[in-house]
C-alpha cells in the first residue's frame, strides 16, 4: 500500500496491558469513530503492514486495540510512533464543502490579493471551530477554517484562498 493511497487517523502511543494491546492517539472527530474501518494500515517511513483489529475500545485521550498478531508486549512496544492509517478507498464520500483534514495540509494558502502564507501544516480544534495552521519556514498564520475566511478550496489545484491579511 502506498502512503498516497492511506489516510493517516493517529499514531500508536504504546504498549497498553501485558497482551500485546496498543493505545493509539486518534486523530478523528470522535477517538472511537476508528473503529469502524476493520482493518488498520500500521507504519513508518514508508512501510506499512495490514493488521485486522480484533478489539478495542474508547479510552480519555484515544483508544486501545488489540491487533491480530499482535499478541504480546514486546510486540506492542515495537509499534510505539507507528502512524495508524486506512485506505482512502474506505472513507465515505465527502458532502459539499466538506473535506478530510488530510486533503487540507500541504495546501498553499493565499488571499484574493496575491499574499501567500506558506502552506496548511496541521489543523487543531478549538471547540469553537477548526483553525489551520499555515507555515512558511518559521512563520506560522492561524486562520479558522470557517465560511467567512475560507473563499475556496481547490483540491485539483491544492490550493486555498482566504479572506485573510498578513500580520493578523
Amino acid at each position: 500500500m502506498r502512503k498516497e493511497d492511506l489516510v493517516l487517523m493517529g499514531f500508536v502511543r504504546g504498549a497498553f496491558g501485558i497482551k500485546g494491546w496498543i493505545k493509539v492517539q486518534a486523530d478523528t472527530e470522535y477517538a472511537d469513530g476508528l473503529f469502524d474501518y476493520p482493518t488498520w494500515w500500521i507504519g513508518r517511513e514508508g512501510s506499512w503492514q495490514e493488521y485486522r483489529v480484533v478489539e478495542g475500545k474508547a479510552q480519555p485521550k484515544g483508544v486501545v486495540a488489540q491487533l491480530e498478531g499482535v499478541d504480546d508486549r514486546d510486540v506492542a512496544c515495537a509499534l510505539r510512533g507507528c502512524e495508524v492509517a486506512i485506505p482512502r478507498s474506505a472513507l465515505p464520500e465527502t458532502g459539499d464543502n466538506e473535506f478530510y483534514w488530510a486533503d487540507l495540509i500541504g495546501m498553499a494558502v493565499s488571499n484574493p490579493a496575491g499574499t501567500a502564507f506558506g502552506v496548511v501544516d496541521s489543523l487543531m480544534q478549538t471547540g469553537a471551530n477548526d483553525v489551520l495552521v499555515v507555515r512558511d519556514g518559521k512563520q506560522q498564520t492561524l486562520i479558522p477554517f470557517v465560511k467567512a475566511f475560507i473563499l475556496d478550496v481547490d483540491l485539483q489545484a491544492r490550493r486555498l484562498t482566504v479572506d485573510w491579511e498578513a500580520g493578523f
